[in-house]
């Protein structure tokens, strides 16, 4: 089993926003950078036009927009995260405690998942096969 495969490019709609199967480490860090980039583009292009221009009130929609969008990304790479380590995925929801959140974003992107097997998928960065793996 090669642990370090990232998801493939197919899989980019199951990596971001469906919450069955499993994700690395890696795929769990680059997956939620690109998150954070997207976030922070329109944040940036807002912060270089005048203070309530129209173009600065296009640009801090785009933000809010966003934001809204990629918070279930977020969820979903947690949720798929934690099912690597053998965690329910409802633990997700501690990443929305401010303070504990950067510890819980720590742990998940330092320590290794379940090798082989678990009940939330055969293999990690991967959907889950059946219903059974869904879990």
């Amino acid at each position: 089993m090669d642990r370090t495969r990232l998801p493939d490019s197919s899989n980019l709609t199951w990596l971001f926003f469906k919450t069955s199967g499993r994700v690395s480490r890696a795929a769990y860090f680059l997956g939620g950078l690109l998150v954070a980039i997207i976030q922070a583009f329109p944040l940036y292009r807002f912060t270089l036009v005048p203070e309530g221009s129209a173009e600065g009130n296009m640009w801090s929609f785009i933000f809010f927009i966003a934001f809204i969008a990629s918070l279930w990304s977020n969820i979903a790479l947690a949720v798929k995260r934690l099912h690597d380590l053998d965690k329910p995925g409802i633990a997700a929801l501690i990443l929305f405690v401010p303070v504990v959140s950067i510890v819980a974003f720590l742990v998940l992107c330092l320590f290794p998942g379940q090798p082989g097997p678990n009940r939330y998928g055969r293999r990690t960065n991967e959907p889950a096969q059946n219903q059974r793996d869904r879990a």
